[in-house]
């Protein structure tokens, strides 16, 4: 779907908390569509990847404090979760897997001692027969 002027209305309203935030009558009324309109928009990929980052951007001021808080609460509450996302954030802690190899190029297989190989079982087994 592409956004329009009624579609960014209704992201402005739907990014608010909930305590300030119109119902979904109100919010379909001043869009100019029905509120099961505002219910398919929700479902809409590109409306609700624009709708997260409105409440990104309403919000952006606090996460310093609330990154702030987070060691607190994790020891307070002894919360691993959250002591776990407290070292993520501050890159401590990753979920990547490095894996590193001592294997240079030229200590892969060598395909032709394999073809040798091949061809002396052949040559033996032929002798046995």
């Amino acid at each position: 779907m592409k956004l329009e002027a009624k579609h960014y209305t209704a992201i402005q309203y739907l990014s608010l908390p909930p305590g300030e935030r119109p119902p979904i009558t109100e919010i379909a009324e001043e869009c100019g569509v029905t509120p099961s309109a505002i219910y398919q928009w929700k479902r809409d990929p590109a409306f609700e990847a624009e709708l997260k980052r409105q409440i990104v951007r309403n919000n952006v001021d606090d996460l310093p404090a609330l990154i702030a808080v987070l060691p607190e609460i994790a020891i307070a509450e002894k919360n691993a979760a959250m002591a776990k996302l407290v070292l993520q954030i501050h890159g401590m802690l990753s979920d990547k897997v490095e894996v590193t190899t001592n294997a240079s190029s030229e200590s892969g297989t060598d395909i032709e001692a394999l073809k040798a190989r091949i061809e002396a079982l052949k040559v033996r087994k032929a002798g046995d027969e």
